[in-house]
């Protein structure tokens, strides 16, 4: 397809249905992540709090990296009345929704000073709600279209995912600096709305995979064949645990064989170099000179126009010259845009040398996501989507999260500029397997064509 496609019939994706309702289901997964993320270091650096705890408290965004410990309920199991009413995947994200719109109005009921371990604990709410909500959202874009649509679902997603953190962080900077910060994540909690109205309106896609197919699993009739003598309900209730966690890690490993390492790490170290950047991004801008409503205007205004050009440019050219190539060339702007950092850190509060790195960061960014959302979409196997996904996703951010906690000692240990370029460094592995992967692409297709 990537060969015989014009480019106006390149184009013409955008204007699908489905395509064009990632955008909306993209915003209300975007709008929490922040709120845990860049957005609360920065309201809580301006609480007086230190930059190494700032760092620790990063960890809580590593429940997105563990949302594959949970994601077979959200496959197999149904809600009660939700599911009957709303579908598998909608019920799933009403619910996810509700818990990040009470985790949020909890945070902004929290003072950091004084309440710091209740802001806490509100905002893991936040984040096992918005990683649920997300395990949904993904699982609903990979069964509403055909692999070769999943470049452009990836682009609008990241379209809408991107206006969300917008909201999430130049709506709250705005707040924070004209009102408070409590005020800010209040408002946040609101604009989840938009969220459970999108939930409400799309359709449920079609599943070809029945909540009983597991039942005819190899594994799960072996099991259910030996354990006559068990209990009826222990029985079920094992060869469930088998069917929904079990055959979906099994199936992958199944179908790649010892290959599936080299697949995993590539993935737990693709974004590793960004996410170990953006803890200390907030920070940095605060310290370097800059205040809020510049922040917000800059980083995240003009720096989300250029996210999403990178998203949708990004997004045609997956489907114009393929996944491995788009992944390659984006790793390498990645990696270079830190870089950039670590040279502006050396420069004054320059807010033209802001655009200039923003414009490079964001846009590299852009095509990085949608190239890489498109590729861990195409490793599932629609029998166990929101599963698989959930593992690829969860390994994405599971390392890059856990070295991410550690932004803050090393700034404080050697500086911004040491920073940025081992940031920067952090990314070299994945640029080596992505060419390791991209020649056994290359051999798999010569052999291919020699048959």
């Amino acid at each position: 397809m990537n060969q015989t496609l014009t480019w106006g019939e390149a184009f013409a994706i955008y204007t699908r249905p489905r395509v064009i309702a990632m955008a909306f289901l993209g915003f209300s997964a975007g709008l929490p992540i922040l709120l845990v993320f860049g957005t609360l270091s920065a309201w809580l650096y301006r609480a007086g709090v230190d930059k190494s705890t700032i760092g620790h408290i990063s960890w809580v965004a590593l429940l997105y990296a563990f949302k594959f410990v949970w994601a077979p309920l959200v496959d197999r199991v149904s809600l009660p009345v939700f599911t009957r009413i709303l579908g598998q995947r909608r019920s799933w994200m009403l619910l996810a929704q509700a818990g990040v719109i009470f985790g949020l109005m909890a945070m902004s009921a929290s003072d950091p000073q004084t309440q710091l371990t209740a802001l806490v604990w509100a905002a893991l709410l936040v984040a096992f709600s918005s990683a649920t909500q997300d395990i949904s959202i993904d699982a609903w874009r990979i069964e509403a279209a055909v692999v070769e649509w999943q470049g452009a679902m990836a682009a609008t997603y990241q379209l809408g995912y991107r206006l969300g953190m917008m909201v999430a962080s130049a709506g709250a900077f705005y707040v924070a600096y004209f009102q408070s910060w409590p005020a800010a994540y209040f408002t946040m909690a609101c604009a989840m709305g938009i969220g459970v109205v999108t939930t409400l309106i799309i359709s449920e896609p079609e599943r070809k995979v029945s909540e009983t197919t597991w039942l005819q699993e190899e594994r799960v009739m072996g099991f259910l064949e030996r354990t006559h003598h068990w209990p009826s309900r222990l029985r079920h209730m094992v060869a469930w645990f088998i069917g929904a966690v079990v055959c979906p890690f099994v199936d992958f490993f199944a179908r790649n064989g010892k290959f599936a390492f080299v697949i995993l790490a590539f993935i737990s170290l693709f974004r590793i170099s960004d996410i170990t950047m953006g803890i200390m991004a907030n920070p940095f801008y605060l310290e370097h000179g800059f205040n809020e409503a510049q922040i917000a205007s800059v980083t995240k205004i003009f720096g989300l126009g250029m996210t999403i050009l990178g998203a949708l440019v990004g997004g045609v050219l997956v489907v114009r010259f393929g996944i491995m190539r788009m992944l390659f060339a984006s790793a390498i702007l990645v990696a270079l845009t830190n870089l950039a950092f670590a040279w502006f850190a050396t420069q004054g509060a320059d807010i033209r040398l802001l655009m200039l790195v923003i414009s490079g960061d964001n846009l590299s960014g852009g095509m990085a996501g949608s190239a890489f959302i498109a590729y861990l979409s195409s490793l599932t196997n629609r029998a166990y989507t929101a599963t698989q996904y959930a593992l690829f996703s969860s390994l994405m951010l599971l390392f890059p999260k856990f070295i991410g906690g550690f932004s803050g000692d090393v700034v404080d240990g050697f500086g911004y500029v040491a920073f940025f370029t081992y940031a920067a460094a952090l990314g070299i592995p994945a640029i080596l397997i992505i060419v390791y992967l991209m020649g056994r692409e290359n051999r798999q297709q010569k052999n291919y064509n020699n048959l």
